[in-house]
């Protein structure tokens, strides 16, 4: 894999051909995940360079050896708009790549580049909004969405939800517009792994309640610690979340003023397979979700699910387990369902078989894999020893 950590280095470090993929993030989380994942199953049949657009290629380190990947820094964040949007039209030029694609909001301007002087095909890949369009859309982002992203061969997303959007507010052309659902490994979660966690050695007859989660804004961590301060189920009870983020900080400050940071364990960064069978029942308390695949592990690791309702959450579930994902906005119900699964082990155990079927049956990780894989080739036929 090959690393290119110098912008001026773009003219000599690209190569023409292969796939261009711009992300706002290359950190740890789903997106980032998942591409690992597609470009791992792929193996050498495409080149792929990666631009993250805060340079941060933390994800990187899950690739396979012998995968053709480079990692391209290829600017400054913040920037604005119309200078990221000249920026990305220029790389374009010097890259030209056989395939771009963007992901998200925050690549746009890589949408706008290559739709005012076009060089390649281009995909995009929406998976969700930040906590600012967690309620509603932002109008001058809809309008720059319906203009941007006309101009693609493809728009990708994980969720109906999505998928309506797109076609609705974005007004994009419905055969534009493909449902490719996020997948799992269920082997992973087979024979789980345990790391040393500090401050996690389980209690006998404690129960746990957990998530997985990077420490943003739009996950509403806090949302979750409320709800925690209201569990009472007459035996000691303690709230694992595990992830990192810039919320760190301000998250055990709430947890303390709450008074419950004796019940609270910040696991930090953890593989999901290594504390999810930790947990007697999974929770996600976000703002705002399409498709998350934190909880598909954890229905993969056969746990039974109390969230609130976001995205396609309630759909995601074994049909038994949708009364436990409640309305967003309702701390009351949100707690009465955590309270209900604490106290109900025989049903906590259902649920979590039910939940690990439905995801062998509904959400393969192969026909995600090979998904992706059809996308790419039907986009730009086959690349292998392209050397234009």
């Amino acid at each position: 894999m090959a690393v290119v950590d110098e912008p001026g280095n773009i003219v000599t470090a690209g190569r023409p051909g292969g796939i261009l993929h711009v992300l706002p993030s290359f950190a740890i989380g789903g997106v980032p995940i998942r591409l690992v994942d597609v470009i791992n199953h792929i193996g050498a049949q495409f080149r792929h360079t990666i631009i993250a657009l805060d340079n941060n290629f933390e994800a990187a380190s899950r690739f396979d050896e012998g995968v053709d990947v480079s990692l391209l820094q290829a600017g400054r964040p913040g920037q604005g708009m119309l200078r990221a949007a000249l920026t990305a039209a220029l790389i374009l030029r010097r890259l030209r790549p056989g395939l771009l694609l963007t992901s998200n909001w925050g690549a746009i301007e890589w949408a706008i580049a290559n739709r005012l002087w076009p060089v390649t095909p281009h995909i995009h890949l929406e998976d969700g909004f930040g906590v600012e369009e967690a309620d509603q859309q932002i109008r001058r982002r809809v309008l720059c969405r319906r203009w941007a992203l006309t101009g693609c061969a493809q728009l990708i997303v994980p969720s109906r939800r999505l998928q309506e959007t797109a076609v609705k507010e974005w007004r994009l052309p419905p055969h534009k517009v493909t449902y490719l659902p996020n997948g799992i490994d269920v082997t992973r979660f087979v024979t789980p792994s345990r790391d040393e966690i500090a401050g996690l050695v389980r209690q006998p007859d404690e129960l746990i309640i957990g998530t997985v989660a990077p420490l943003r804004p739009e996950k509403n961590l806090g949302r979750l610690l409320r709800v925690f301060k209201r569990i009472n189920v007459g035996k000691r009870v303690r709230l694992v979340i595990a992830g990192d983020g810039s919320q760190r900080k301000a998250l055990a400050r709430l947890a303390d003023e709450l008074g419950i940071a004796d019940r609270v364990v910040f696991a930090g960064r953890v593989k999901p397979e290594a504390i999810l069978d930790l947990f007697d029942v999974f929770t996600l308390s976000s703002d705002t979700e399409q498709m998350p695949i934190a909880l598909l592990e954890a229905m993969a690791a056969s746990r039974a699910v109390a969230a609130v309702d976001v995205g396609d959450v309630k759909w995601m579930v074994c049909e038994e387990n949708r009364d436990l994902i409640v309305a967003r906005d309702d701390p009351e119900a949100f707690a009465a369902a955590i309270t209900h699964l604490l106290l109900d082990s025989q049903r906590r155990e259902r649920l979590g078989r039910q939940n690990r079927d439905r995801v062998i049956a509904t959400f393969p990780h192969k026909r995600m894999l090979a998904g992706y894989c059809e996308i790419f080739s039907n986009a730009v036929g086959s690349l292998r020893g392209d050397s234009s």
